[in-house]
């Protein structure tokens, strides 16, 4: 029966992610470290967790994996200065019944469970395995500046984790390296050292390292692309008018401006922000304005147009929506609006929760042309990208 001690490597520097600790990066809506202890928590033969994380960031750590010591044992131990010294404080504290150690880098969140199970089997029957893939590009030895080789490209791979070996053989190894004061960046190069040789089982391409920022937004896509995300973005059109007429206050984008007649509604008959509101439902097939806001109803008699869209934002995070941009164009003669955008711009984006960056607002005439072109109304069209949130 293979009982198997996880060790997920948690205490590295980060030079390359430009300091920025790569385990709580969010991936996904989760830290990067939760997705490798999630796939191992599905695992039969896991029989415990052991991750090891910088000694200031324990707390942090325990934090962010609160919810995964249920099952199985989750403990959390200090690395040492190097790899191999993080990985032998992890085995210190193993289970002295396991029958196998699994160490995984932290810094790999896409692993998949087919290919756990496939490493497993071929160290449990190997004593040694490893998950790597082929290369896809041609190698070439360097020297100085200078090719000097290339290699056959069909015997090449590209090594990843989890690195899985016996509980005893790898205890074996750790044994002779100290005793011959050798330092390894790979655990396979542990067996390599006392002769055992370890066997490569075929891993995923998508099964990739996070050490740049570059890397990161990659994993963003392969993350969405395997939960089918890419197909979930919506998109949602939303259209409004309404008369102008004496005596009423003009506003738009929650800004009032200062003109000789305002715009007629139940509401504050804030134009824009109906047609940003009609976008958003659009997108996420939850009717319109009307459906949700009705002018029959009295409660909504002079309503705040802003207060209105931040509750259709939050009807959006209940379905599981985020907002990814909004752009609106106005059509009005008079008054110009230039000026003014920017505080609309700034109103949205508070009342949905997103970057200013993330709402563009255009005005524009129709050359005095139509019911807006004459001075006897507004218009407003908007166009909304809603994104999964979860």
């Amino acid at each position: 029966m293979l009982r198997v001690s996880v060790i997920i490597v948690a205490a590295g520097n980060a030079a390359r992610m430009g300091g920025v600790r790569k385990p709580f990066l969010q991936l996904g809506g989760i830290p990067v470290i939760e997705h490798s202890v999630r796939t191992f928590y599905k695992i039969g033969q896991v029989r415990e967790i052991i991750v090891v994380a910088r000694k200031d960031e324990i707390p942090r750590m325990k934090f962010a994996l609160r919810e995964y010591n249920r099952m199985i044992p989750l403990k959390i131990v200090a690395g040492g200065e190097t790899r191999q010294e993080s990985v032998a404080n992890g085995i210190l504290v193993c289970d002295a019944g396991s029958t196998h150690l699994a160490i995984h880098d932290a810094a790999r969140p896409l692993l998949e469970e087919k290919d756990v199970l496939k490493v497993f089997q071929d160290a449990k029957k190997y004593r040694a395995a490893t998950l790597g893939v082929m290369t896809k590009d041609t190698v070439k030895v360097v020297r100085e500046g200078w090719i000097c080789d290339t290699p056959e490209r069909s015997e090449l791979f590209l090594t990843q984790t989890p690195q899985v070996f016996e509980h005893a053989l790898y205890l074996k190894g750790m044994v002779y390296a100290k005793e011959h004061r050798l330092d390894f960046t790979d655990d396979c190069q542990l067996m390599e050292a006392i002769g055992v040789p370890v066997y490569m089982t075929q891993g995923s391409y998508s099964n990739i390292k996070l050490t740049t920022p570059e890397d990161l937004a990659v994993a963003q896509a392969l993350l969405a692309e395997r939960e089918g995300k890419w197909s979930q973005v919506r998109i949602g059109h939303g259209y409004d008018v309404h008369r102008l007429v004496e005596g009423r206050k003009l506003i738009l984008g929650g800004v009032e401006i200062s003109h000789t007649v305002g715009l007629l509604g139940h509401s504050d008959a804030d134009v824009l922000v109906h047609a940003v509101m009609d976008a958003l439902l659009g997108a996420a097939a939850l009717g319109d304005i009307g459906t949700h806001f009705p002018d029959s109803d009295p409660a909504y008699a002079g309503a705040d147009s802003l207060k209105l869209l931040e509750y259709v934002c939050a009807l959006l995070a209940k379905k599981g929506y985020r907002i990814g941009n909004i752009d609106a164009t106005v059509i009005a003669q008079k008054p110009k609006l230039a000026a003014f955008i920017p505080d609309m711009r700034k109103n949205i984006a508070i009342a949905c929760k997103v970057g200013i960056e993330a709402v563009n607002i255009k005005a524009t005439t129709e050359e005095k042309l139509g019911f807006t072109g004459e001075e006897r109304g507004i218009s407003a069209h908007a166009v909304a990208l809603l994104e999964p949130s979860r």
